[in-house]
């Protein structure tokens, strides 16, 4: 019987499908396993590192990404690798790794919007919030769209972290915006953005709405954009009172405050105005005759206990319209299945126990394949929740180790792996590719007063390191 792995003579070979945050928790875990040899290859479909650091957290909000620091020191273990811009069921398949790994962990995270549902979704000017997020950070994929920001109204349909996002990146000042690391097309956009109205729609009340206090405080201090409160709708329900009393929530407490704070605020002169609605929902996006949203029907609700004691909206018989011309739904992200990986089209997540890929006719562990982060889980929780939920399922990952329970790949090497990478696409990037584009990056937002200056395409990131475009 062949050694097992795990040892600097046979190490245990991991390949990680997904280069965000959990990702790397995951290989920072497994690089710093006292008594076993482990080697990480990462996989990712785009050419850069760090998933929604880079694509997703808000431009504005610069202090989030500094995480990437942590992830740059395990990309610096000399048993790491980076494989950019190499899809996973494209480039490389589940068979290849396979081939040429004990243990495959995905980590790809969920990427693509819930739908509301609704009349009217797919009008023109009806957007994924998340769409718009891409095309702000300059993500290869979506820096081709366009919004209409000719329109004076917008709704944004959610109270999470994303949907906030979407309303403060609306109503900041170019100015403002000037010294991020927004993708440059986007800042010349909304420098020319007509928007003077943002509204920001919650179902339920305030005391369950998802953003945090530092945001909605944040949101009271733009430049350009005076916030607006319907009182009535930041006023405690009797149900929330109640629940607030039996289990006090400092935080949710002081939430409340802040957006009480709003309802007596005198008239700024800003030119845009930020409006903060609570126990409403989108029931139809109504069309003009061109076929672009014109007005959000809205429903109002109450709020009432379900049978375990939650608090949910219930809608009334009482309506109202607002006239808005673009609308971005933010009400939940789903995950998408991988080819050939199990998967819970219910919960849309990789179907798992504590991380282990669980046969779909069997319910019992497929060997040797592992999930983490929001396509294990859910999308719930924020960057740093997915470093314990990696540690859970890299535990699980040394107990089938200790246990023998592996994949048994024929060419376990890393130079096999790297030259079939290079046979499938000749467009692949590596950790040194990365860093030297980082370093560009960061130069050239230097000469702007900006964190940085991004490449937003494939192709300007190919022509920045000198390699041929084909």
């Amino acid at each position: 019987m062949s050694e097992r792995p795990g040892t600097a003579a046979s190490p245990l070979r991991v390949a990680i499908v997904g280069a965000g945050p959990t990702g790397f928790y995951a290989a920072e875990q497994l690089l710093k396993q006292p008594a076993v040899v482990v080697e990480v290859d990462m996989f990712d479909r785009l050419p850069t590192p760090f998933g929604l650091v880079r694509n997703g957290v808000a431009p504005d909000h610069q202090k989030i990404k500094s995480v990437t620091a942590a992830f740059d020191r395990t990309a610096s273990h000399p048993r790491f690798r980076f494989f950019g811009g190499v899809e996973f069921g494209k480039d490389v398949t589940l068979e290849d790794l396979r081939e040429h790994y004990h243990q495959i962990f995905y980590s790809t995270g969920a990427q693509t919007d819930r739908r509301m549902g609704i009349p009217g979704e797919d009008l023109a000017g009806s957007h994924p919030a998340t769409e718009f997020v891409a095309w702000y950070n300059g993500h290869p994929d979506y820096r081709h769209l366009t919004f209409d920001l000719d329109q004076e109204r917008a709704a944004v349909i959610g109270v999470g972290n994303v949907a906030v996002d979407v309303a403060r990146i609306l109503c900041r000042t170019p100015a403002e915006l000037a010294t991020t690391d927004i993708a440059d097309y986007a800042l010349e956009a909304l420098a020319q953005s007509r928007i003077k109205q943002v509204y920001l729609l919650g179902r339920r009340g305030p005391a369950q709405a998802a953003f945090t206090n530092p945001e909605i405080k944040e949101l009271g201090e733009l430049a350009d954009a005076g916030i607006a409160v319907v009182p009535e709708e930041v006023t405690l329900d009797p149900l929330s009172r109640a629940a607030l009393e039996k289990t006090p929530d400092r935080a949710i407490t002081k939430k409340v405050e802040i957006l009480r704070s709003y309802v007596d605020r005198p008239p700024t002169g800003k030119s845009r105005r930020l409006a903060l609605r609570f126990l409403v929902s989108p029931v139809e996006l109504v069309g003009n005759t061109a076929g672009h949203v014109s007005a959000i029907r809205l429903v109002r609700n109450e709020l009432t206990a379900t049978a375990a004691g939650t608090l949910q909206a219930t809608p009334t018989n009482r309506f109202e319209d607002l006239d808005v011309g673009l609308v971005f739904r933010s009400v939940g992200y789903r995950g998408v299945p991988l080819p050939g990986v199990p998967f819970n089209d219910k919960w849309a997540v990789i179907l798992n126990e504590k991380g282990r890929v669980l046969d779909a006719e069997t319910r019992t562990p497929v060997p040797g394949e592992y999930t983490g982060g929001w396509i294990k889980r859910g999308p719930t929780g924020v960057i740093g929740t997915n470093k314990p939920d990696a540690a859970e399922t890299v535990a699980g990952m040394m107990e089938d180790l200790a246990r023998d329970v592996l994949l048994r790949p024929s060419q376990p090497d890393a130079a096999s792996v790297e030259a079939l990478v290079g046979q499938r696409t000749s467009r692949w990037f590596s950790y040194p590719d990365w860093r030297r584009l980082d370093a560009m990056e960061i130069e050239r937002g230097r000469a702007l007063g900006r964190p940085r200056v991004k490449f937003t395409s494939v192709e300007e990131m190919l022509a920045a390191l000198g390699r041929p475009l084909a």
